[in-house]
């Protein structure tokens, strides 16, 4: 290293409050229109307004308080967009949405469900949904995906079963919001591994460690709440077509790569229709197809996130959050480093961000940044501080009830957003089993 590399390395970035500007910009533009939206009556307010729109204004800003040629910024914003962990982000989004396209479009859905309901008996429905809805969202990695394809039959049998209705749009948030919170290629698993540089096996199996006692209660109190006796009929499967869910499950927990395993489950779900002759190789491509363009909001707008990110950092707004952060922190635990109190510092940081965006993977992709930094200066892990971000947000996204996933199953079960949200009973065991062992770790 020459002499010149070492004085600048030895010099202390900048902090700047200043910095934060453009970020706040963003998320006043994108809450202030979702309200706006919402005191109209719109449905879906908070997704009137795309967030890739919402974030142009914010990069303008970013790029007028640079104190430096526009070409140089513009260096800096391109060399955010190609970091390594967006471009390859990214390239997981597009093979996460062809999948889920794919085994939808040939059936898989429909058949995971019909599988579920043979397998589960009638007492046990209730309970059984948020086991249905968990294994689908894990296998597909989207909440959204799973309440759009469980939600409606949820809906048909809750009636003819006499379940309270809300109870069972309860169980099928909660066990959606728990699959995706699990799920190799989830969204939220993608961001926030990628942003914290970890390994979705790794963070899998951090993240079951707090998941799974808390799914365990939750399934306990949907047995105990549940009411519903009459047999419903299940309809006819082909085990065929919930192979590429289980294959995607056991290659990601066996710690394949996610490039080699979402391929694979794309082809054998694609091959396997062709194969019994009610799917063509040009559906299979147009299916494929339509999975990336699914994906394209989040795809763009991790681009966009990541160039802005480039320059807020240059100008020292994220090291000024960062170390504010840490400054709260040593307050609270009187020690240089505290493993425990940088988590719960996440936590936060990553829940109030996703109140204001309702969106759980954007806040994470906003706040990896901030959360890596605190996790390299208190010691906490990698996978652990990915686990951290994905948990709650995930816990925020689904008790919020202008979120997406409350919306859509309000709408479906005819009830409130608000009714749905206070019978999400997972997310809120979740709270309590994270933040209890958060706690009890070592300080």
């Amino acid at each position: 290293m020459s002499q010149s590399q070492t004085l600048t390395a030895a010099q202390p970035q900048s902090s700047s409050a200043v910095a934060l500007l453009p970020l706040l910009l963003f998320l006043a533009t994108f809450v202030g229109a979702g309200l706006y939206h919402q005191s109209l009556g719109a449905d879906f307010a908070f997704y009137q307004l795309s967030p890739v729109i919402a974030i142009l204004p914010a990069i303008v800003l970013a790029f007028a308080l640079a104190r430096q040629a526009i070409d140089k910024s513009l260096d800096q914003f391109i060399a955010g967009i190609a970091d390594n962990n967006i471009i390859a982000m990214c390239l997981i989004y597009l093979l996460a949405g062809a999948f889920a396209s794919v085994a939808k479009a040939t059936g898989g859905v429909d058949a995971t469900v019909a599988l579920g309901l043979t397998l589960i008996p009638a007492s046990l429905l209730l309970p059984g949904f948020f086991l249905i809805a968990g294994f689908i969202a894990t296998s597909m990695g989207t909440s959204m995906g799973t309440i759009g394809a469980l939600a409606p039959v949820a809906y048909g049998i809750a009636q003819q079963a006499g379940i309270d209705p809300a109870l069972m749009a309860g169980a099928v948030i909660s066990g959606a919001m728990f699959g995706d919170n699990l799920s190799i290629i989830s969204d939220t698993t993608i961001a926030a591994t990628r942003t914290q540089g970890c390994e979705m096996k790794d963070k899998f199996r951090e993240n079951i460690r707090v998941s799974a006692p808390a799914a365990a209660i939750t399934f306990v109190l949907f047995l105990v709440l549940g009411s519903g006796q009459s047999a419903v009929e299940a309809g006819s499967y082909d085990l065929i077509k919930v192979l590429p869910y289980l294959t995607i499950l056991v290659l990601a927990v066996a710690g394949v790569n996610v490039f080699l395993v979402l391929p694979a489950g794309i082809l054998l779900a694609g091959v396997s229709a062709i194969a019994g002759g009610e799917y063509s190789a040009m559906q299979l491509g147009k299916d494929v197809y339509a999975g990336f363009t699914g994906m394209q909001e989040i795809f763009l707008l991790s681009m966009l996130v990541g160039g802005l990110a480039a320059l807020m950092k240059q100008q020292g707004g994220l090291n000024w959050l960062a170390n504010n952060a840490a400054a709260a922190i040593a307050r609270f635990s009187k020690k240089e480093q505290s493993p425990r109190a940088a988590e719960l510092g996440m936590a936060s940081i990553v829940s109030a961000t996703n109140l204001c965006t309702a969106n759980n993977t954007v806040s994470i992709i906003i706040t990896g940044s901030v959360a890596k930094d605190l996790a390299q200066r208190h010691g906490v892990r990698k996978r652990r501080a990915a686990s951290m971000l994905d948990i709650f947000s995930c816990i925020t996204q689904g008790l919020i009830p202008w979120g997406a996933q409350a919306l859509l199953t309000g709408a479906t079960f005819k009830l409130s957003p608000l009714v749905v949200v206070s019978n999400a009973w997972y997310c809120l065991v979740l709270a309590a089993v994270a933040v209890v062992m958060v706690s009890l770790r070592k300080a």
